[in-house]
């Protein structure tokens, strides 16, 4: 594809139900105000658990969306999905019908999809035998449904996709729908991420990795990204979703726009099924790929959200990838990590990172890396530390980085 051809993309509707606000307004003032969402997990029993807390999202009624029956053949991550898309066609004012349902796509990836209701069907198989399984069981747990079923609340029959690529899978939503857009393919895109992993088998695989915090006694200073005492990340759950649209045809029906999204970068670290490759190569390198795309060069760059896990591995090796990305000018960008505040929402962190990314553009103000209190030596950028502060944010990079070694930058800037 040559830059002459490409058709521009803008952002004109966004939704988020996540630990902090369970729509894109709430989120984001949860944001500016550095509120926490972490907490001891109520989703279930975690007693017997080594990690007993969680970014659980708060009163959220999936009724307020859908009705009754739909609600009950949906797992939780898809409930989240539909429930964020429609607010995000609303917020854009997007209205699909029989005139542009085939231009309209929906890409939403998930890391790990319907594991609770396999979980439960693994009971019912167990203690009453396979014959009393529900017959929504495949249809609920496969991760893609998020998608096929947005598609199915909103009309969109244009393309439709979801990325599994662990936890960037939000982020290369993003970037696929972009793509299509971008080459003409649809002309626009319902996407992000969604996930509802809080359940006793995911938290007993991630522990037994040793990839979660154990601070039990502390959840709200849990996660912590580039504190030097970080001990793992906090689990979330929610989602985050955006309207993509050609700039034309939103111009066409007077759409508000966020932001333009001008570049996608991503790569493998082809190194380690868990570990990022030390010094941090394949990360830099998916910044340079998204910087590369959008004709940007470091110095104009102001904001990166970061991946800022809250692991020993990542926030450093991060950084490191900062660096090597952007040379002298990564000690003058602003850095936050959100997760401080969700947890890490896994397939669904790209999602409402990118709607983080998009109102601090729209908004000229940058959200906090809470519960940084003793910054790693290792880390040593402006990660804005605990208070979030107004700036001119012209140009902002959105990081997600996945287990396999995926890795994904998305570049916005202000759209003039």
């Amino acid at each position: 594809m040559t830059d002459f051809i490409r058709k521009r993309v803008v952002v004109t509707g966004v939704g988020a139900i996540t630990p902090i606000g369970n729509t894109p307004a709430e989120y984001w003032e949860g944001l500016v105000s550095g509120r926490n969402g972490i907490s001891e997990i109520t989703l279930f029993d975690a007693s017997r658990h080594a990690c007993r807390i969680a970014g659980e999202v708060k009163n959220y009624d999936p009724h307020d969306y859908l009705d009754r029956k739909e609600a009950k053949r949906m797992d939780r991550f898809s409930q989240f999905a539909v429930s964020a898309a429609k607010q995000a066609l609303a917020d854009a004012r997007l209205v699909i019908n029989d005139l542009n349902a085939e231009q309209i796509g929906v890409i939403i990836g998930s890391g790990i999809g319907g594991l609770k209701v396999m979980e439960e069907q693994q009971t019912v198989y167990l203690n009453r035998g396979p014959d009393r399984c529900s017959p929504f069981m495949i249809p609920m747990m496969i991760a893609n449904m998020a998608a096929g079923l947005t598609a199915i609340h909103t009309g969109a029959k244009g393309p439709n996709s979801c990325s599994v690529t662990a936890c960037a899978a939000g982020s290369n939503s993003i970037g696929d729908a972009f793509r299509l857009i971008q080459g003409g393919y649809a002309q626009a895109m319902i996407c992000g991420g969604a996930e509802a992993a809080i359940t006793p088998l995911s938290f007993a695989g991630f522990a037994a990795c040793k990839a979660l915090s154990f601070r039990n006694d502390d959840p709200a200073h849990a996660s912590r990204p580039f504190d030097k005492d970080r001990d793992g990340f906090v689990m979330g759950e929610g989602t985050g979703i955006l309207i993509l649209e050609e700039l034309q045809h939103a111009i066409s029906r007077g759409a508000r726009i966020y932001a333009e999204i001008i570049g996608y970068g991503m790569t493998c670290d082809a190194y380690h099924i868990t570990s990022p490759v030390p010094g941090g190569e394949g990360a830099a390198r998916a910044i340079q790929l998204a910087l590369k795309d959008a004709g940007l060069t470091p110095e104009m760059v102001n904001y990166i959200n970061a991946h800022g896990t809250s692991t020993p591995a990542n926030d450093s090796t991060e950084t490191a990838a900062m660096k090597k990305a952007l040379g002298d000018h990564a000690y003058k960008v602003a850095i936050s990590s959100t997760k401080s505040m969700t947890g890490h929402l896994l397939g669904g962190s790209g999602g409402i990172e990118a709607v983080a990314t998009v109102m601090a553009i729209a908004n000229d103000h940058l959200p906090p890396t809470i519960n940084l209190e003793n910054p790693d030596p290792e880390c040593d950028l402006d990660y804005v530390p605990n208070v979030s502060r107004p700036a001119r944010v012209e140009v902002a990079l959105s990081n997600s980085f996945g287990f396999g070694g995926h890795n994904v930058t998305l570049a916005f800037k202000k759209y003039v």
